[in-house]
């Protein structure tokens, strides 16, 4: 009976521990509702937790996050519309997303432009105090960048050729600039424009057979199970990043705001790190799963490919996503990275 009794207290005692965790983080000061594609256990996810975590613990449950995971709030357009309706103030998009807010943060996924991850985190980095004021002057805060990975064309047969590429219904995102212009204006194909979200049924529908995404992205979204080939070489890098709306950031005092970003840059670098071993693991799952890599064979016309689409990317985006003066800032940077690193090639897969 005794033994009873002190089980009961423990039991009790635990719930009253969880609930008064509860009661704390509904009643933070300041609630910050945010939208994620990840879904609730994967890695970003729990990043997210742990990041939830210790900005109540340091701000002292001052500020609080609602976390609304694997999309339940829509895809990026949804999530801003959102945003703007003041339903949701914050969220984590990946390059598309973040485009509609600050279109200038393109620069840095002009397909066949970077090489490795050593180019990106090199040029990004270096662009970062200008890409925080894009999106201030905006209405946002960035509280933390991370690179999703580099993208790879997925499709049902073998694409060796532009031509070839030209005869499939490649997705491109749902109002894309980047995407259309390249598909559409640089390589002449006519791609199907979807939302992510209705991929993987156009994909069974074959109103669409072909597709370019991080390795990681097929792998969760169970793309790579209508596809049976590769691609060997990356296009283009995804930047993510998590933003709030400067009303709800301004509501916060610069004390936890300080915190708050500090914790940001430490569990975003995370994020990265995730990203880039997952894409590793996704890869070697896609090989495993009876995916064929397609391999080039004439390395010297694949090089003129790509730097002609590079080439005509750029002038074609210039003055309306970005600048001529940011797109010669990142080509310096580049330049410079590469002047320090002879040694930088691409990123294929192995």
């Amino acid at each position: 009976m005794k033994n009873i009794i002190i089980s009961l207290i423990i039991i009790i005692a635990g719930m009253s521990i969880t609930l008064s965790e509860t009661f704390a983080k509904e009643n933070a000061k300041t609630v910050i509702k945010v939208a994620t594609l990840s879904p609730k256990g994967s890695g970003m996810a729990n990043i997210l937790d742990e990041l939830k975590t210790e900005i109540m613990t340091q701000t002292n449950n001052e500020v609080g996050l609602k976390i609304y995971y694997g999309g339940i709030q829509g895809d990026a357009k949804d999530v801003l519309r959102k945003i703007r309706f003041r339903q949701l103030q914050g969220a984590t998009l990946a390059s598309y997303g973040l485009g509609q807010i600050a279109q200038e943060c393109r620069v840095t996924s002009i397909p066949y432009v970077f090489k490795n991850n050593g180019e990106v985190d090199y040029v990004r980095s270096n662009l970062e105090s200008y890409m925080y004021k894009a999106f201030e002057d905006n209405g946002f805060i960035v509280l933390g960048w991370y690179d999703i990975g580099f993208v790879y064309s997925f499709s049902k047969v073998p694409i060796t050729s532009l031509e070839i590429a030209r005869e499939q219904k490649f997705w491109a995102p749902e109002g894309d600039p980047l995407a259309m212009t390249v598909y559409r204006d640089v390589l002449g194909i006519t791609p199907v424009s979807l939302s992510i979200t209705d991929v993987l049924t156009s994909l069974s529908t074959r109103l669409i057979d072909a597709a370019s995404a991080p390795p990681i992205a097929a792998v969760a979204f169970r793309w790579y199970t209508k596809f049976q080939y590769m691609a060997e070489y990356p296009s283009t890098s995804v930047l993510g990043g998590f933003v709030v709306t400067k009303d709800i950031w301004n509501k916060i005092s610069p004390e936890n705001q300080k915190k708050i970003k500090e914790l940001s840059r430490k569990y975003f670098l995370k994020a990265t790190d995730h990203f880039r071993k997952a894409n590793e693991k996704s890869i070697e799952l896609l090989k495993k799963s009876g995916i064929s890599i397609v391999r080039v064979k004439n390395a010297e016309g694949y090089k003129s490919f790509i730097e002609d689409t590079a080439r005509k990317t750029k002038e074609a985006l210039v003055g309306k996503l970005f600048s001529r003066e940011l797109l010669d800032r990142t080509m310096s940077l580049l330049e410079d990275y590469r002047k320090k690193h002879p040694e930088s090639k691409v990123q294929s897969i192995p």
